[in-house]
């Protein structure tokens, strides 16, 4: 298979629904092995921190999902280009199936950065740059959703959202250079590409699986958003009514083997 015919076959909703039912399986598993061993390692066994004591343990949480909830953006950044320039489908559905659990994973990640940063720097809240351009992620995805509600046709509202995911992919590298480009109380990047971790190795594996473990959950969580969307907006093809068909003749045998294991019930000869 060729790149080109490669590219074709992901943009089709049919092709896609029928490769992904495992995917999802699979990536559910991998993240539930990876987040139990990264999150009982990480909070139980791992050191504590020589300055913070065991109060740095929401890092295992805090960190994980302020990476995926940026990587989450940058993909719907993607997927709104490819809407924009080559029409697809499936990019329209990739973006509005990612709002959510992005929205999620940066509320999540402004929580527990509250909760670590009282004890740290003695407030809930300072409008430090890192923080701030957090905040004003998590308003990007409230927008998209909102927008997407608020647009009746589905074509439109898709574009619209499009052009604000593309527009709103400025505001990560902003999140990811904040604390480089501006005095501010936050710390740096936990992890880069061109050095090792500064934290010992009992600290960081065990983070690391963590933020392994929930690409995997967004990946599994994708996948059966994705499916779902599909079969809703693929509804009145030709496939997706075999597939109902096929999905409800399956039932019914079901149902009818079950009858027939179970026997007649009292007085049924009678």
């Amino acid at each position: 298979m060729t790149l080109k015919e490669l590219w074709h076959r992901l943009g089709s909703p049919r092709w896609f629904y029928r490769i992904s039912g495992p995917l999802a399986w699979v990536l559910g598993i991998l993240a539930l092995v990876l987040l139990v061993s990264g999150s009982v390692w990480g909070l139980a066994f791992a050191p504590p921190d020589y300055q913070q004591g065991n109060s740095f343990r929401i890092i295992y949480i805090h960190v994980p999902t302020a990476i995926v909830a940026q990587s989450a953006y940058m993909l719907m950044g993607v997927a709104g280009a490819i809407l924009l320039v080559w029409r697809m489908k499936m990019a329209d559905m990739v973006l509005a199936a990612t709002v959510p659990f992005g929205m999620t994973m940066t509320a999540l990640a402004l929580f527990t950065g509250a909760v670590w940063g009282k004890p740290t720097w003695g407030a809930w809240w300072v409008w430090d740059a890192r923080t701030t351009s957090m905040l004003v992620l998590l308003f990007l995805y409230f927008g998209l959703y909102a927008l997407r509600q608020a647009i009746p046709r589905q074509e439109t509202a898709g574009r619209a959202c499009a052009v604000l995911a593309v527009v709103g992919v400025i505001n990560i590298p902003i999140i990811k250079y904040s604390v480089d480009w501006w005095l501010t109380l936050h710390q740096g990047a936990t992890f880069r590409l061109t050095e090792a971790p500064a934290m010992p190795p009992e600290m960081w594996i065990p983070l690391a699986v963590n933020v392994l473990g929930l690409y995997c959950f967004f990946g599994a969580n994708l996948v059966g958003r994705l499916r779902a969307e599909i079969v809703r907006r693929e509804a009145r093809t030709a496939w997706v009514r075999a597939l109902a068909a096929g999905e409800l003749q399956t039932a019914r045998e079901v149902s009818e083997d079950e009858v027939l294991r179970m026997g007649p019930g009292p007085g049924a000869g009678r």
